[in-house]
């Protein structure tokens, strides 16, 4: 609505994109839509996309599926819930087809992630780690790096010593 009240008192599109901090293009088709239609024209009309097919209830039930982990509803092979499984999930569950894009969408609006999934060890024992980095790891493991002073660069340093004598800046030092 700040638009509507400068476009009101005169001010220029070009300063209104200035002021809002907008596109010179949408402070142009905001002018356009307030002279036809006035302040309404300018009102918002929500998100755009379409409107989430999941009720609120089912919106809970498949947030509740998704905590169960995935092999819980089929994917014994890891412990990772995809956009494509998610996507599935929602078809065998609520028989509400879901793209990819919009499972994963959907995820991220239930606070899960696709890209960075949570990994959980079926099964994982401690003691056997750990005998492992003490005993196994100490002997393949190669020598590091001596501790004396490197350089990144692979010429050797420059030193006062090799410049030639005529060369700018020979005589400093």
């Amino acid at each position: 609505m700040q638009a509507a009240e400068l476009f009101e008192q005169g001010i220029k599109r070009l300063e209104l994109a200035r002021r809002l901090r907008v596109s010179r293009k949408s402070a142009y088709q905001w002018h356009q839509l307030w002279r036809e239609g006035g302040v309404r024209a300018l009102a918002s009309r929500g998100p755009a996309g379409s409107r989430c097919r999941l009720s609120p209830r089912c919106l809970e039930k498949l947030a509740a599926c998704l905590e169960q982990g995935p092999a819980a509803h089929g994917w014994v092979e890891d412990q990772v819930w995809t956009a494509a499984r998610v996507a599935t999930l929602i078809g065998r569950k609520f028989h509400i087809s879901y793209s990819v894009s919009g499972a994963t969408r959907l995820m991220h609006r239930l606070g899960f992630s696709p890209q960075v999934p949570a990994r959980r060890v079926a099964e994982h024992d401690e003691q056997a780690v750990t005998v492992w980095r003490e005993a196994t790891w100490a002997e393949v493991k190669e020598p590091g790096r001596p501790a004396e002073a490197t350089s990144a660069s692979r010429t050797r340093q420059a030193s006062p010593a090799d410049r030639p004598k005529d060369a700018p800046g020979a005589g400093a030092v």
